[in-house]
């Protein structure tokens, strides 16, 4: 699997595991993420495609680098897709 495609299976996960937002976004916990069985089992490196999520403005999170444990609590935010931010745009219009 490429870098592409695991940030597109993480998406997928975050929205599986995260709370939608008013504003399209989705909004998990690292721990939550890190220690679901099924993301244990797609990322052999969740940390790294993490990153590569930021890298790419998919998503966002205080810090660099999260660890387990210390930085369970620590919320990460999908980034609304331009399609649902306009299609929630027309809905409240």
């Amino acid at each position: 699997m490429n870098v592409e495609e695991e940030v597109e299976r993480l998406k997928e996960e975050i929205k599986r595991l995260g709370k939608p937002q008013d504003d399209g976004s989705y909004k998990v916990t690292f721990g939550v993420l890190f220690n679901d069985d099924r993301c244990a089992n797609i990322f052999e490196a969740l940390v790294g495609t993490l990153r590569a999520a930021k890298r790419r403005k998919v998503l966002t999170y205080d810090g660099e680098l999260l660890l387990q444990g210390v930085h369970d609590n620590v919320e990460i935010i999908l980034k609304p897709t331009p399609e649902a931010a306009s299609s929630d745009a027309v809905a409240k219009s």
